[in-house]
């Protein structure tokens, strides 16, 4: 069905209505929401960047009216233990105890959207369990295996407290597709409308204008293999993105340069064979939602940080100044391999 052509351009109309909708509610991030946008396409979990109060929660919301299908939420604190996302173990009115579902069985398994806010807040452990949702769309509880096919995961770090936070291990990073940040919007006129504008203050109104089902969960899964299978890429353009994900991950051998950083000890490793995946695939979801079938340079560039930030780890002497040596390692790279002529 995803082959016919009117299909396609069906699915294209309702990502366009998706992206207006949702640019239209959430002022001032444009970016943040086409790369969420480009996420769903290509079927990828993504980690949320950014300040206290910046509206990640309410993007994700809005997002998630757009898509459909359940939405189930977690808050991330030092006592949440992995069970604690499997059931919920209370006495009820009569004092017995009872056993529910926990946050990822609540929804049963057709979940769409699964917020895990706070991330850093919980312990190892949880992350383990969360790593095996995410990887496989798959838990095990009740003696059974759950199954969620149409799974997106979306978390958030705390950036601002230190104590009681557990960083995320490498190989929880690298289960995200993306780091996407929302920031405090660039222009005045928006920052001015969030704070007078009182159709801003009622968040559960603002997601209701959100036309619920514009982009269906349960079709996702079979539109991004359309993607992945008619959008290609030629051969420079492969070799450009290989020659970008060595520079980061051997600046010296590429020739990048950056100020006051010792590029001998500056890199400790950079993206997996999973990250260069998700690069191609985000590619082509980007490729296509401009209506073409070819993956061009701009597609990669668009992608590429969002993609690189979270999987390029420094050393130890650079690490606080990540937020500044990061980007300046992506444009160095940028400035440095060749872009293809085609």
């Amino acid at each position: 069905m995803l082959q016919d052509p009117k299909a396609s351009a069906d699915w294209l109309s309702r990502l366009r209505d998706a992206e207006a909708q949702l640019n239209g509610a959430i002022l001032g991030q444009s970016r943040a929401i086409r790369l969420i946008l480009l996420s769903v396409l290509a079927r990828g979990h993504v980690l949320l960047a950014g300040d206290v109060g910046t509206g990640k929660t309410t993007l994700l919301r809005a997002v998630a009216r757009a898509i459909g299908g359940p939405y189930a939420r977690v808050e991330g604190t030092v006592d949440l233990l992995p069970t604690d996302l499997i059931y919920d173990a209370h006495l009820d009115a009569d004092g017995k105890p009872r056993i529910e579902p926990g946050p990822a069985l609540s929804k049963g398994e057709d979940l769409s959207i699964f917020f895990f806010n706070e991330i850093n807040r919980a312990r190892p452990q949880v992350h383990a369990m969360l790593l095996r949702m995410m990887a496989e769309r798959s838990l095990t509880a009740f003696r059974r295996e759950y199954r969620f096919p149409h799974l997106q995961v979306f978390a958030d770090r705390n950036q601002i407290e230190r104590d009681e936070t557990f960083e995320l291990p490498a190989a929880a990073r690298d289960r995200f597709a993306m780091e996407i940040a929302v920031t405090v919007p660039a222009e005045r006129d928006d920052r001015i409308a969030l704070a007078f504008d009182t159709r801003f203050h009622d968040t559960d109104a603002l997601i209701d204008t959100i036309t619920p089902g514009l982009l269906p969960y349960h079709g996702l899964n079979a539109l991004a293999v359309q993607i992945q299978d008619s959008v290609h890429a030629s051969p420079v353009l492969q070799r450009y993105v290989f020659d970008l994900c060595e520079a980061l991950r051997d600046p010296i051998r590429a020739g990048l340069a950056i100020e006051g950083a010792d590029m001998v000890r500056l890199v400790r490793g950079g993206v997996s064979p999973r990250g260069m995946q998700a690069l191609v695939r985000l590619a082509r979801a980007a490729a296509w939602a401009e209506g073409r079938d070819a993956v061009l340079p701009q597609d990669v560039r668009e992608v590429f940080g969002p993609v690189m930030v979270h999987r390029t780890f420094l050393g130890s002497a650079y690490e606080a100044r990540r937020e500044v040596l990061v980007p300046a390692l992506m444009r160095a790279a940028f400035d440095t391999i060749p872009v293809p002529a085609e």
